[in-house]
């Protein structure tokens, strides 16, 4: 199953770099409604419904993350440490878009469950074709369908290769 909503969350500190890739999807004809965060801190809050964001008709959960690493109030990391600490939520796929090429961070980002790690490109252009590359891929993989609150819809795997795992479940405040 494709994604069922089109709404993408950027999480970037910069705000010409937050401009940038909403702009770039606009012109890209995407359908993304695009939400953009400032830190990793708010892009959870947006993840738990928490306070503004508990309105999911107008704060859909997002289809995927793209996020910056290194931010203040809350960096990359920590936004993959909260989805890789709520497996019933960590479905979604987190594209990391960082100006780091260090190999440790690298490492640690696809350890802490990151789809993907791209390294800015310099240059408007060069960042638009891979923000295009992103779109192309993820618009066409198949995913697990989600409720309104992005946690996971139960499926039966009985009978299935899948039955012998354990399922995540929707934790309870």
């Amino acid at each position: 199953m494709k994604a069922q909503k089109f709404t993408l969350l950027v999480i970037d500190d910069n705000d010409d770099e937050r401009f940038f890739i909403r702009k770039a999807f606009q012109t890209l004809g995407t359908k993304y409604r695009v939400h953009a965060l400032e830190s990793g801190n708010e892009a959870v809050a947006y993840l738990k419904g928490e306070g503004k964001y508990g309105d999911r008709a107008k704060f859909q959960f997002p289809s995927y993350i793209i996020t910056d690493l290194q931010m203040r109030n809350g960096d990359g990391f920590e936004v993959l440490d909260f989805l890789k600490r709520n497996p019933a939520l960590s479905i979604i796929p987190v594209v990391m878009l960082s100006t780091s090429d260090d190999p440790d961070d690298i490492r640690q980002a696809y350890l802490l469950g990151a789809s993907s790690y791209f390294v800015k490109r310099q240059g408007l252009e060069e960042l638009r074709a891979l923000l295009r590359k992103i779109h192309d891929y993820w618009a066409e993989c198949e995913v697990p369908e989600v409720d309104e609150s992005g946690y996971a819809v139960a499926t039966s795997s009985a009978g299935k290769p899948g039955a012998r795992f354990i399922k995540p479940k929707r934790r309870t405040p």
